[in-house]
């Protein structure tokens, strides 16, 4: 294994992990921050002071992503936990619908569940990129549902296993041999770089899950040497299932509600 950047996380998931290890001081900001940015240019919060204000008609103001993550601090946010959801399939969200609705345009999400007494239960922050700088847009969130990390890990690994062996019946030597390569060596892995307080079992989770996605994308990349629609359909409904475990895997992996002890 070779050790990665924070940044081979996705956004929402680098923002769960260091954004819930500064909350719990783990980390200081100017770490957190330089984690979460990675290779973009600049993160900010959009509309947070207006949602915590309790004035929906608000202008929405832009402010530094550690002032927005104060903002939920002192609100009673002790973590942020991702989601990863899709159509069919809003894994990680609770509602409303305003705020699933975002999430799923942008397959990505945050919730933070607030202590502080306000009207406003819960923040939920998408990621709306433009180029390299990424706005965190607010939204009001409700408590949500997660597959924990023992479900998600076992899910994850029979999928991988059921993949295997029906791309193998598809002959995926033929088509992709670079699929077949990392069906092989799944061993072969990026080592993701945590900070202190996520388990070492969500790391290793996050790291598999993220292996099961690049899997499944390389696979659906062109229809290869299908030849039939019968073929390209087997070939789909095959990496269906790795998906969708490789993305609740993540979920579970960067939702602090669902961690064990490490």
């Amino acid at each position: 294994m070779t050790d990665a950047a924070p940044d081979a996380l996705p956004d929402a998931g680098r923002l769960a992990w260091w954004g819930t290890a500064w909350l719990r001081g783990h980390v200081v900001a100017d770490l957190m921050v330089d984690a979460v940015i990675g290779g973009d240019a600049t993160h900010t919060v959009v509309g947070l002071a207006a949602l915590l204000g309790g004035d929906p008609t608000a202008e929405p103001v832009a402010e530094p992503l550690v002032t927005g993550l104060g903002r939920l601090r002192v609100e009673g946010a002790r973590s942020l936990g991702a989601s990863f959801p899709v159509e069919g399939d809003p894994v990680g969200l609770g509602g409303p619908p305003a705020f699933n609705h975002a999430a799923l345009e942008e397959g990505r999400a945050i919730v933070a569940l607030l202590d502080g007494g306000l009207e406003v239960g819960g923040v939920g922050l998408v990621p709306v990129r433009t180029g390299a700088a990424v706005a965190w847009v607010a939204h009001r969130a409700e408590r949500r549902q997660l597959p924990d990390v023992g479900e998600a890990d076992r899910a994850l690994r029979a999928a991988l296993l059921q993949t295997a062996d029906e791309l193998a019946a598809l002959d995926v030597a033929r088509w992709r041999p670079e699929v077949a390569d990392r069906l092989m060596d799944l061993r072969h892995r990026d080592r993701l770089t945590a900070p202190e307080g996520v388990p070492a079992r969500c790391v290793e989770l996050a790291a598999r899950g993220l292996q099961a996605l690049e899997i499944a994308e390389l696979a659906l990349e062109d229809d290869g040497g299908a030849v039939t629609a019968q073929e390209m359909e087997r070939r789909r409904s095959a990496l269906v299932p790795l998906e969708r475990a490789g993305r609740r895997a993540l979920t579970a992996a960067c939702s602090p509600e669902v961690w064990p002890p490490d």
